[in-house]
């Protein structure tokens, strides 16, 4: 799943901000850690490699992250990803087994890599004295995957066809006192996955750096959610998810507006320049910067959306879409 030459891929994150909430919630809850003595929220976001926002959903501040990776991977219109990256919050070993099985290559930045263990198929005495220069600690409990295999197939067809979300089905299934077969089974399986993938990330600097270059994004993104989301001492001010939802939506929307903004002056501003050697510096200064900046926008100020305001646009649409970029 991951190859050498990424170019082809598209590549995806998602992270989560937490937020105060102003009212009672039954989708919200205490966290110490970020809200003191006050209850908040998650909203969870996700980013492509272009820096398009694309999905986000808001769930209580004490759920794990990595239960709704698959849902906007799945749950969205315009993004079909290849690789997905996460932080140490957003990855299990399910998703690991789940991801696989969709397609989907998971590459997550897991904190404190170096203490993670390695599983393979026979047990640690067996390769002692191997001349591997990377032991597995642990062994696959192939026998509870192979039980549970047609039910595990059967849960990633209805994940796949969108019959229900998957973090649904994995808080049920985490709900058990005591650990449910099928999801034992996807996590064994989900073993196989991240040991290939913590030696690949041992192996390919390129790998690493995209992962880190790709978090850095929507980490960028989350700053300039905070900027847009300046009202109300940046408190959630509705009380069900539903209207949180409709919140973390519309703040979405201007965020990709003024990226959006950004790419069309930017195209502009490079099909005006001339000589040749100039555009191709300042295409350089761009390519190492970023298109989520917000420094040249007044977001205090007034916004006309009107249609004869509209007609007065100053970008020539088709004149950024005729550029092209090597």
């Amino acid at each position: 799943m991951l190859r050498k030459n990424h170019d082809k891929f598209l590549h995806t994150s998602s992270d989560g901000q937490k937020y105060n909430i102003a009212v009672d919630s039954l989708n919200s809850n205490y966290s110490f850690k970020y809200f003191g003595k006050d209850k908040g929220v998650t909203v969870y976001s996700f980013i492509d490699d272009s820096c398009r926002l694309f999905y986000s959903t808001v769930f209580s501040s004490e759920i794990r992250e990595a239960a709704y990776v698959i849902d906007g991977l799945l749950h969205n219109e315009t993004v079909n990803s290849n690789i997905h990256s996460t932080d140490t919050h957003g990855y299990t070993e399910a998703i690991f087994g789940a991801t696989y099985l969709l397609g989907i290559a998971f590459a997550p930045r897991i904190k404190n890599i170096k203490d993670s263990v390695i599983f393979g198929f026979k047990e640690f005495s067996e390769n002692k004295d191997s001349d591997y220069k990377v032991l597995p600690a642990k062994y696959i409990n192939e026998k509870i995957a192979e039980e549970n295999w047609d039910d595990v197939l059967r849960l990633m067809v209805t994940i796949k066809l969108k019959k229900t979300t998957a973090s649904q089905i994995f808080r049920r299934l985490n709900s058990h006192t005591k650990q449910h077969p099928l999801y034992a089974a996807l996590k064994e399986f989900g073993r196989i996955i991240k040991s290939i993938f913590i030696l690949t990330y041992y192996d390919d600097l390129e790998l690493r750096q995209r992962i880190e270059m790709q978090l850095n994004r929507v980490e960028l993104s989350h700053k300039l959610s905070k900027a847009v989301f300046f009202g109300e001492s940046q408190e959630f001010q509705y009380e069900t998810k539903e209207e949180q939802e409709v919140v973390a939506g519309c703040k979405q929307l201007i965020q990709n507006a003024l990226i959006l903004w950004n790419y069309l002056y930017l195209s502009l501003m490079i099909s005006g320049i001339k000589e040749e050697q100039k555009r191709i510096e300042i295409i350089e200064i761009i390519k190492n910067g970023s298109v989520i900046s917000w420094g040249h926008v007044n977001l205090h100020g007034t916004y006309d959306f009107s249609v004869k305001f509209a007609e007065k646009s100053r970008f020539d649409v088709f004149k950024a879409l005729d550029l092209k970029v090597a």
